[in-house]
């Protein structure tokens, strides 16, 4: 029970990684949040979890790019559960256009959702953190936001940038006894990298040249958030941890 008694608030929480790390954390001890815009996802995943764990689980509407929604969140928590103990900014969008075809309005989304939602998050979150005794945030970048990919600019942009307000917040934040890491996922599979009409073999064909030759589940990347988010990773902060199947290891196989 690596969450005993402690309060989490995971972002994207209705789908894929985020549900996946919602449930793990429910199973090991803690009460969570599930914040998303898709309510009835959100819905029917408090209600699985409610079956198994009564409560433990509360759904928190919240769009990640609004202080009001994120000021909203944080009060229903603590008035529910008490102060945070732990945030996953796991909420994120990809959108795929090379640079010149990529409208400014569609740029500023996606850093508004990914790069702009965390810091919002952290802001927010933060003296909730504090009234717990400190705690652990847990942002999410990704392998494009340690290397470029062709039509991920503006996806790209968002996780760097990421990782660097995750070190800023990390050195803030230590005296208060909050640690503050990034998670680095590679493919996985969820919703937001589905393509229409592929089936799993076009999956395997294109991840098969990573030296895991395959994408990741879900619940692999939500037990390094664990980790992250647990006593287990006490001394840990500031960093980048790769979940990414040897994605960066280097150049893939011919």
């Amino acid at each position: 029970m690596l969450l005993a008694g402690k309060v989490a608030l995971v972002t994207g929480g209705a789908r894929g990684i985020g549900a996946a790390t919602a449930r793990l954390f429910v199973a090991e001890g803690a009460r969570v949040a599930i914040a998303d815009r898709r309510a009835e996802e959100a819905a029917a995943l408090v209600a699985e979890i409610e079956a198994a764990h009564p409560g433990a689980a509360l759904f928190v509407p919240l769009d990640v790019t609004s202080e009001t929604d994120w000021q909203s969140a944080v009060e229903r928590i603590e008035a529910a559960f008490g102060p945070i103990g732990v945030l996953v900014n796991n909420a994120g969008i990809i959108r795929v256009a090379p640079i010149e075809a990529l409208d400014v309005e569609t740029f500023r989304k996606v850093i508004d959702t990914n790069l702009v939602g965390t810091f919002l998050g952290i802001r927010c979150v933060t003296p909730s953190l504090r009234r717990a005794g400190g705690g652990s945030i847990v942002n999410f970048s990704s392998v494009q936001g340690l290397e470029g990919r062709q039509g991920f600019g503006a996806y790209a942009a968002s996780k760097f940038g990421i990782r660097g307000l995750t070190r800023s917040a990390a050195i803030e934040l230590g005296p208060d006894g909050i640690r503050v890491n990034a998670v680095v996922p590679g493919p996985t599979k969820t919703k937001m990298i589905e393509r229409p009409g592929w089936s799993d073999a076009d999956y395997d064909a294109m991840y098969g040249k990573y030296p895991l030759m395959r994408m990741a589940d879900a619940q692999e990347v939500a037990r390094m958030v664990l980790f992250l988010a647990s006593d287990q990773s006490s001394f840990c902060t500031g960093g980048d941890y790769l979940v990414d199947g040897g994605t960066l290891a280097g150049k893939p196989r011919d």
